[in-house]
């Protein structure tokens, strides 16, 4: 049954003098070389050898590919120029252990430049020692543990893929149909455990993780071991099964698998690249029995791009196999035999590079090995490759197109662009559902480098022949139900409470816990256990702790998340908001006489009349030289400027503005006005027509600056949240433990030891208000929490609740369950607002801003056009020497006398003109047009 056959007792009678001579080899390995030998650059031939398994379901097809291989390469001169590969071929058995160490001894005796192998990586990583010592490189086609290109072994080179790629495309299908727990069932040798390990790294990269692992035996493995293992995972509640395995016993486990019914639907089954292996090895096994033992198992195939060489070889494969087996007849072909065929030609294009730099077949005899003469085998004749470092650096160092693609070596020793195909397995064959690279991930398309639809599959057909996606998870099968802790609280009953006399809960949280589960698509049997003595509240701390220890695989009820508590259990989505708010007495304002001023506070009202005034002054300056209107006795223009300033506010001003200035002015102004009106009506409305509330703490902010002493549920985490967060200090704090103390302690009031105001969560506070609207929530929710039903940590269960949630938010069961038990009165409203909201200077800044520049700028213009004027008076008036009191003196005399001159201006022009008009047409000798143009250009034409 088994690919390797560890028979200890032929060990301990046949081999023990072998395994003393392995042991002297390393023991001795270090000392002085004797002397060396070498061969010629271009050597006629060159030794090289290669450790199979001739009866396993890889080493039959890479037995005869690597032959192949030899005759291709010695048939063609082109690629060593006339130098042949002789190949020595050993067959390890069936062992992947002691015999694989002999056989490369065998191999070393012959001065092997290189060696094609081992097949098995426990054998690799053995052998790996011993061509360190003696620098030989090895090329193997089918050791693919991760481990095996660290620097421990600098002269393993791995021409295939290693399994940390295929772990990683193993790990992302999990994650792409959202799995989190996977069970993984392996060999337990190097190459199942660390192949295993890396799978658990790429999961956790992906928060997922393998909930158990089931180690097989790889000495002698049999159905009861199988069935003993199987049992067990049948009996957890993962469905999600990794099988890492030897291609020789892997369809045994799946056999045994099927007996036991864990095929059937609900079952995931993920087989690395052994079950791809034996599907391409074997044609017959669509037509065997066997094929009911893989139905809806997917695969991965080492992915080999369809080329002119691949196909070349493919087409005379069963001639060739024929010819070098005629006893097994011919054999189908997979990745490994592609892999094996490449490997000799990475390795002879090697050698001639090695060749071409100058590279000799030189072996050193170490002295050391002198004493280990005699015996069958004469490991004196051992010899150090001395070049060997410089052809290994010519093996990574190859680029070339193969069988199975581009064979290029990265900087950690691996194949580059590595990838593969996703295969499932439905009826009598296999069909490809996408591909995973190293540089696109998974997906599907054409290639692995060529994506078509994004990343994904195409449709799987699962075990049990359905296209339903599984869970991937089921309840333990342990017969047991869950068990869902309860609080058992003597306050607020509508959230949780239990029916006297029985084990039956009812209220708000238990109808949303099961109306979720009745959205589940599948049973889940529980039972509610209670929590508590019945005589005070629970602590919710203590009740999850319960699921940390086992006693309960849930938690229902009023249960807030917060942070300390993710640390310890998985909630589920809130499905309701409560955040923390203060409540506290309030009062009802009643309107005053003057109300009418409140909409403004004290600095608007006084900046606002300053600026009517303001206004009114600048438009008077700019007005009174030109406007009759705005001119008169002194009494009178200062009534004008009052008048005219604050009839603006209703736009009933009667008086003129004529000069441009003065109308820009104005327009600003009134455009302030429009939005100091509608703001003031607006405020004055809300004041007058919302009721208002007024209470001494106006919210958290007022209540953490005062020393008042402050109420809180009794075991809630608000006591923590306010001395840690706000840093309050615990001796303001007071306990409480029910509605009725919060009522008591609020009315006492904290000069009769009662509290100024009660922090609690908002869904309680909201119905304690309904009863007592004497009280009521002041400020601002200043958390945003909410509740949610706890599970233990990676539970599946707690996303599928999440998700049935929000179903229910979604169609409208959350609203209406929360109006069953939670329906609010008038009093648990906030109603209005607390307080007096005035409107502040630093709405209106921008816009007093605004008319203050108009009126800056307005003056500006006209002093600079009076100074103008008057600098060009006082040249032509020789005011140059006059004293500065004199010069100013006379500039206001002239400001006097222009205004008077400019007042009377349009006048006197007007009666100029009419005279002129009058003396030319009694000439007769002026036209209309004439006339007006010698009045424009010369005033006194009249006289």
């Amino acid at each position: 049954m088994s690919d390797i056959n560890y028979n200890y007792i032929y060990f301990m009678k046949n081999t023990m003098s072998k395994v003393l001579l392995l042991f002297l080899v390393v023991l001795y390995s270090g000392l002085p070389s004797k002397g060396i030998s070498s061969v010629s650059t271009r050597p006629r031939a060159v030794n090289i050898g290669a450790i199979l398994s001739f009866n396993s379901t890889i080493g039959r097809v890479a037995k005869i590919a690597i032959q192949s291989a030899v005759d291709d390469i010695n048939s063609n001169p082109t690629i060593l120029n006339g130098t042949k590969l002789k190949i020595s071929m050993l067959d390890t058995k069936l062992s992947a252990g002691f015999l694989g160490i002999i056989d490369s001894f065998l191999l070393m005796e012959r001065e092997t430049a290189a060696i094609i192998g081992p097949q098995y990586s426990v054998m690799a990583h053995v052998i790996s020692h011993i061509a360190n010592e003696m620098q030989v490189p090895l090329l193997s086609f089918a050791a693919t543990d991760p481990t095996l290109t660290s620097l421990q072994f600098p002269y393993f080179v791995r021409t295939t893929q290693s399994d940390l790629y295929q772990m990683t495309a193993v790990a992302e299908i999990v994650d792409h149909f959202q799995w989190r727990d996977v069970i993984a069932i392996y060999i337990d040798d190097d190459h199942g455990r660390n192949g295993v390990s890396v799978l658990g790294d790429k999961l956790a990269e992906k928060r997922g993780k393998i909930s158990h692992k089931a180690p097989l035996n790889p000495g002698n493995i049999t159905r009861e071991d199988i069935n003993g293992a199987l049992v067990k995972i049948a009996l957890m509640e993962s469905r999600v099964i990794v099988l890492h395995i030897y291609p020789s016993f892997g369809l045994d486990v799946l056999n045994v698998a099927r007996s036991l019914g864990m095929m059937g639907s609900g079952y995931v089954w993920i087989a690395t690249d052994w079950l791809s292996t034996v599907i391409d090895s074997d044609p017959s096994l669509s037509t065997s029995p066997a094929m009911n033992d893989i139905q809806g198992v997917i695969t991965l195939r080492m992915y080999t791009p369809d080329s002119e060489m691949k196909r070349k070889f493919s087409s005379r494969w069963n001639k060739v196999s024929k010819e070098k087996d005629p006893v097994e007849g011919p054999l189908a072909l997979n990745s490994f035999g592609f892999y094996a065929y490449d490997t000799v030609w990475v390795l002879a294009s090697a050698l001639d590079a090695f060749f071409r730099s100058g590279g000799t077949l030189s072996f050193s005899n170490d002295s050391s090995r002198n004493m280990l003469r005699g015996g069958s085998f004469e490991l004196d004749s051992m010899g150090v490759f001395v070049d060997g470092e410089k052809l290994l650096k010519k093996i990574l160092e190859v680029n070339r197109s193969g069988v199975t693609g581009q064979m290029m070596f990265g900087e950690d020793g691996n194949l580059v662009h590595s990838s593969y195909e996703v295969i499932n397995v439905i009826g009598s064959g296999i069909r490809r559902i996408g591909f995973w690279s190293e540089t696109s991930g998974l997906h599907t398309g054409e290639s692995p480098n060529h994506s078509i639809s994004g990343d994904g599959l195409y449709g799987v057909i699962w075990p049990g022949q359905t296209t339903q996606t599984p869970r991937g998870w089921v309840f333990s099968s342990n017969g047991k139900p869950l068990r869902i802790g309860v609080p058992l609280r003597i306050s607020y009953r509508e959230f949780v409470s239990r029916t006297e006399g029985t084990e039956m809960f009812g209220g708000y949280c238990i109808d949303v816990f099961t109306a979720a589960i009745r959205l589940l698509s599948y049973p889940v049997p529980y039972k509610f256990v209670s929590f508590g003595d019945g005589k005070t509240n629970p602590l919710n701390s203590d009740l999850l702790h319960m699921i940390t220890v086992g006693a309960f695989d849930a938690v229902v009820g009023d249960i807030t998340i917060t942070t300390n508590r993710t640390k310890i259990v998985d909630f589920t989505q809130p499905y309701i908001e409560s955040g923390l708010v203060v409540v506290a007495p309030i009062k009802k304002l009643k309107s005053s006489a003057w109300a009418f001023l409140t909409p403004f506070s004290p600095m608007m009202w006084f900046v606002t009349g300053m600026f009517f005034l303001v206004v009114g002054a600048v438009v008077w300056i700019l007005e009174r030289r030109i406007n009759d209107d705005f001119r008169g006795p002194t009494r009178r223009q200062f009534v004008t400027i009052i008048w005219f300033s604050f009839s603006t506010l209703f736009f009933a001003h009667r008086e003129k503005t004529v000069s441009t200035l003065g109308r820009f002015v104005l327009i600003i102004w009134l455009f302030v006005v429009l939005i100091l009106n509608s703001s003031y009506i607006a405020s004055l409305t809300s004041i007058l027509t919302v009721e208002q509330l007024s209470s001494p703490i106006k919210g958290i902010e007022s209540l953490v600056i005062s020393n008042d002493r402050i109420g809180f549920l009794r075991g809630s985490f608000a006591e923590n949240y306010l001395t840690e967060e706000l840093n309050i200090h615990r001796s303001r704090l007071v306990p409480l433990n029910s509605p009725s103390e919060y009522e008591k302690a609020l009315k006492d009031g904290p000069a009769n030891g009662g509290v100024a105001a009660i922090i609690d969560e908002r869904a309680y506070m909201e119905l304690f208000l309904a009863t007592r609207c004497e009280f009521g929530i002041v400020g601002q929710e200043f958390t945003k929490m909410g509740w949610g039903f706890g599970f233990p940590r990676e539970s599946p269960l707690s996303i599928d609740m999440s998700t049935a949630i929000l179903k229910l938010s979604e169609n409208g069961d959350l609203q209406r369950i929360h109006d069953k038990w939670l329906t609010r009165s008038a009093c648990s409203s906030e109603g209005g607002k607390q307080g007096i909201d005035r409107l502040e200077l630093n709405s209106f800044w921008g816009l007093f801003l605004l008319s203050g520049m108009a009126c800056f700028v307005a003056l500006l213009c006209y002093g600079i056009r009076m100074v103008y004027r008057f600098s060009r008076h006082s040249n032509s008036s020789n005011l140059e020497r006059s004293s500065h009191s004199a010069r100013l003196r006379s500039f206001l005399s002239f400001v006097n006398e222009r205004e008077e001159e400019d007042k009377y201006r349009p006048k006197r022009r007007r009666r100029e003109k009419c005279s002129c008009r009058k003396v030319v047409h009694e000439g007769g000798s002026l036209d209309d047009s004439t006339v007006s143009v010698l009045i424009e250009n010369n005033p006194t034409v009249q006289h």
